[in-house]
């Protein structure tokens, strides 16, 4: 345990330095306020409270923002130090390679766990401020905030994944940038377009579910659709968060961290520094 949070300091000092720390915290920060003050108007509409329609608009923010982030962090956590030299120097510690990803994890996990802390508090206190009655939205807020630290532990398990393959940070960051639009935009966009060209069928009723819980993303938005008093602030998918049995889509959020961080070890242990 020494070893792993040892590891986990010296992440922290790096992302410290080159400034991922504030990075994240500003930008959730910055974009939790204005969802805040913008998401807040269909209030009346949905017979909602104010917080819960912003817990919506932060799920839209969370899945978008979050994997980004983590695989930004996550890239060049292996590649990083191939390039750097440090790789071997490191290894020939008395520490496992699993260890070395582990506390890996839990520094950027912290920092992204505090960034979503404090940008979902600003938008939660700015709510309540407004409106009274936005208490009644604390629990989906704190769902939301659990459940986006385990979208990010999954999205830096796949960083540490493709940091592992790649072995350079140019092409570690080109991967990422890629799963990232494929996962999050192009895989809706295709899912959307069978949809429409299925017309209803045998794809609409029993592929098209288990295609949502199969994307962690998917899945995140999922759960807090669901959960939240205010699904009809959200378009797309939140008709699907009626459908799906909510413990579908959290079996999937528990699952896919393990998933991804398992094939990182893996691949880190076949690779020679």
């Amino acid at each position: 345990m020494n070893r792993i949070l040892a590891i986990a300091g010296t992440e922290a000092r790096i992302a410290l330095r080159n400034r991922w720390v504030s990075i994240a915290v500003a930008m959730m920060a910055l974009f939790a306020l204005v969802l805040s003050a913008a998401g807040s108007t269909p209030t009346g509409a949905v017979g909602a409270d104010r917080l819960s329609v912003t817990v919506a608009s932060l799920t839209s923010l969370s899945v978008y923002l979050i994997p980004l982030m983590a695989l930004l962090m996550s890239f060049d956590a292996v590649a990083g130090e191939v390039e750097r030299g440090t790789l071997p120097l490191l290894l020939t510690y008395p520490v496992s390679r699993a260890e070395v990803l582990v506390g890996k994890l839990l520094a950027h996990l912290a920092i992204l766990a505090l960034a979503v802390a404090v940008g979902f508090g600003i938008a939660s206190v700015a709510a309540i401020l407004q409106d009274r009655a936005a208490v009644a939205g604390l629990p989906a807020l704190w769902r939301l905030l659990w459940s986006s630290v385990l979208l990010g532990a999954t999205f830096l398990g796949t960083g540490y994944a493709i940091s592992v393959l790649a072995r350079r940070p140019s092409g570690a960051a080109g991967l990422a940038i890629g799963f990232w639009l494929v996962a999050i935009v192009l895989y809706d966009l295709g899912l959307l377009a069978a949809v429409v060209a299925d017309g209803g069928g045998a794809f609409t009723t029993h592929v098209f579910p288990l295609a949502l819980l199969a994307n962690p993303a998917d899945a995140f938005r999922l759960f807090n659709l669901a959960a939240s008093q205010a699904t009809g602030a959200a378009a797309g998918i939140a008709g699907a968060a009626s459908s799906i049995p909510v413990w579908q889509s959290l079996a999937s959020i528990l699952l896919w961290p393990a998933v991804t961080f398992g094939i990182a070890v893996l691949a880190f242990r076949k690779v020679t520094p």
